[in-house]
């Protein structure tokens, strides 16, 4: 049995139709018009709606428009007695499932609604296994048996089935990303698109045109219009990476977008609804920065809404074991080769404080599966910071003295240090020692001048 919608301003019809269906063993509802259509389908969803398309107050075309903004899939045949090429054309174009001519052949409508009954079934077949098959691949990604991973898959499936904003804090490598994805995939957004974007990576102008889009003539480039990222996940998720590194500017911009809900794409008058879900993350404390001044606090509340905090691997240690055999698993397969682990090398991966977290893992792991010949990945072929970590050696060089000492100044000075040493192992080069302390080099600049040695690179290029 399936519900069934009948529309249309004659009595005599609704009458009609409702004998046939439900004489077919359906249940009915019926309404005159297609205002009071889509009332009724607010209160109870639909499997099929049949509809007249002249009718008062809101015709069938009209009614057809706004079910395709709420109800994509729902199934709709519309009928009219004033049939033409135009209407047909357009009925189709907004989605219309089928289109019959009054008066009809009754066997014939029959037909059409199984036929669009039979599609929506094979429809929700499908998303159901392409649910089902995302799922298992969202959650299969995130790795880790620890009480603490079982904590954050608990918070995902939870935060998943509302709409509120998420902010997913961590170290880099943490894996934020793929706890925003597994959010979306099992959310009731997950057919819809789920845009991410890099906030650190562009500068203000030009995330301001990724993110809300542009129209032709706004600026020297702009030749046509350009959907933004915020529109192009309508009905879907935006995932906002590293959110903090955000201009103060921009940082205004998104609220106003959040709390509107609207977007402005440059260079336009008018602004466009959007509907998509707001999930953000960061490996900076942007609490602090709300009170240091560098992010505006009202930003902050909005996007914490639910806030989740990723643990390092430090923490988790017992999730590493799982992760090494995860990660062998995966380059093995995209090599097409068998290799296993010695005890020794999986006791240096558990014992090693993997700053870099997940993310340094996974590489370290790619690497020592492409170099290894034999049939186990052996301690050689693990990168020589891992293979020679101490801590006990490193605890003893982090003594704190009996008498204290001025951590400020310590750190200062410990900064310095790896700054020069950066430069001296690049020959001066900014753009090297900045990727060697994994860095922007406009950041490796700002302490040049803070420690007062900028001409130290010209020097060192030199040979000074």
């Amino acid at each position: 049995m399936s519900n069934i919608l009948i529309v249309d301003d004659e009595q005599s019809y609704r009458q009609l139709l409702s004998l046939v269906f439900d004489g077919e063993g359906h249940s009915i509802r019926t309404a005159s018009n297609g205002r009071e259509a889509l009332e009724l389908l607010q209160i109870e969803p639909a499997d099929v709606v049949i509809s007249d398309v002249k009718m008062p107050d809101m015709d069938g075309i009209e009614m057809l428009r706004a079910v395709r903004e709420t109800l994509p899939d729902l199934g709709v045949i519309l009928m009219t007695a004033f049939a033409s090429v135009e209407t047909a054309r357009e009925a189709f174009k907004l989605g219309a499932d089928d289109f019959i001519q009054k008066p009809f052949d009754v066997e014939e409508l029959k037909l059409i609604v199984r036929k669009t009954l039979d599609t929506q079934a094979l429809i929700s077949e499908n998303r159901a296994f392409k649910r089902a098959q995302r799922d298992r691949g969202s959650i299969k990604n995130i790795v880790g048996n620890s009480s603490k991973m079982h904590a954050i898959f608990q918070m995902i499936e939870t935060v998943a089935e509302v709409q509120s904003t998420v902010l997913i804090t961590g170290e880099s490598g943490t894996g934020k990303e793929l706890v925003a994805r597994a959010i979306h995939d099992l959310s009731p957004r997950a057919e819809k698109p789920f845009i991410s974007i890099n906030c650190g990576a562009f500068t203000e102008t030009l995330l301001e045109s990724e993110l809300f889009g542009y129209i032709k003539g706004s600026f020297t480039g702009a030749n046509a219009n350009r959907k933004g990222l915020f529109e192009a996940a309508h009905r879907g998720t935006i995932f906002l990476d590293e959110i903090g590194e955000m201009s103060p500017a921009m940082q205004v911009k998104l609220l106003r977008v959040l709390q509107e809900r609207k977007v402005r794409p440059v260079g336009a008058h008018d602004e466009l609804p959007i509907d998509a879900r707001v999930i953000a993350a960061t490996n900076r404390d942007l609490k602090q920065m709300s009170l240091d001044g560098t992010f505006r606090e009202d930003l902050f509340y909005r996007i914490s809404v639910i806030p989740i905090h990723l643990p390092p691997l430090r923490d988790r240690r017992e999730d590493i074991s799982e992760l090494v055999t995860h990660f062998i698993g995966k380059f093995c397969e995209q090599s097409g080769r068998t290799v296993g682990i010695t005890p020794k090398a999986m006791d240096l991966l558990e014992n090693y404080m993997w700053g870099g977290n997940v993310r340094e893992l996974e590489h370290t792991i790619e690497r020592a599966v492409a170099l290894e010949r034999e049939d186990q990945i052996q301690p050689e072929r693990l990168p020589d910071h891992i293979t020679n970590y101490n801590p006990e050696r490193i605890k003893a060089e982090f003594e704190l003295p009996d008498d204290g000492l001025n951590l400020t100044a310590h750190l200062e000075n410990l900064e310095k240090t790896y700054v020069v040493e950066a430069l001296r192992m690049t020959a001066g080069n900014q753009t090297k020692a900045a990727d060697l302390l994994q860095m922007q080099v406009r950041s490796l600049r700002h302490l040049l001048d803070k420690h007062s040695i900028r001409n130290l690179s010209a020097q060192m290029r030199s040979g000074e």
